[in-house]
């Protein structure tokens, strides 16, 4: 660069320092990958009729994978429903399913999970959680959507897919590519005021 050109430089950083138009940018932290993943993931409940990558599956399934549970214990297994058949079947322990072409079946087994001694809370679901959580945002980051349903018939489950034995179903994750955008309830939030304190 010419000492001419690097003086302009100078003078128009010496003058954005004394404006402060830089101000912001030096005082407000970025917002991070994370936060605006989080901020962008909605509950999907319209999906197009398309395949979901199985590199895509495979992806979700190892961010499930790592998730962190109590003591490392691990009591959460994950299958994955998208043949036609299995569809069928889960189709009548929901009506939640949203013409999703794969759903992410997330269950727990209580006796491998951690206890809290002092009055005997059992983690596993609490581990089912992060594990499905970890499952919601890995899809989002791969441009998929989700949405958590609670709302099924467990014990159906358990008598179509036998598969489950010795396992408690905790969530569903129909996963698909969208077809439409977030509902009006998406962006209400309470205040942080209302929602976290400091002790």
């Amino acid at each position: 660069m010419s000492k001419f050109l690097q003086f302009l430089s100078d003078i128009t950083h010496i003058h954005h320092r004394a404006a402060f138009t830089d101000v912001k940018k030096r005082t407000t932290p970025e917002t991070s990958a994370f936060l605006k993943l989080a901020q962008e993931r909605y509950s999907c409940r319209s999906f197009a009729d398309a395949e979901v990558a199985q590199a895509d599956i495979d992806q979700i399934l190892e961010a499930a994978r790592l998730a962190p549970t109590a003591m490392n214990r691990q009591p959460v297994h994950v299958w994955v429903i998208k043949s036609k058949e299995a569809m069928e079947k889960l189709g009548k322990t929901t009506q939640y399913l949203y013409g999703a072409p794969v759903v992410f079946l997330v269950a727990c087994k209580k006796e491998d999970a951690w206890v809290r001694k002092y009055d005997g809370k059992n983690g596993a679901e609490v581990d089912a959680s992060i594990v499905g959580t970890h499952i919601m945002m890995e899809a989002a980051d791969l441009g998929l959507g989700s949405v958590w349903v609670g709302s099924f018939d467990p014990a159906k489950v358990l008598e179509l897919f036998p598969e489950l034995a010795g396992y408690e179903p905790v969530v569903l994750f129909p996963v698909g590519i969208p077809a439409g955008g977030p509902g009006i309830n998406h962006g209400k939030r309470i205040k942080k005021e209302k929602f976290a304190s400091e002790l």
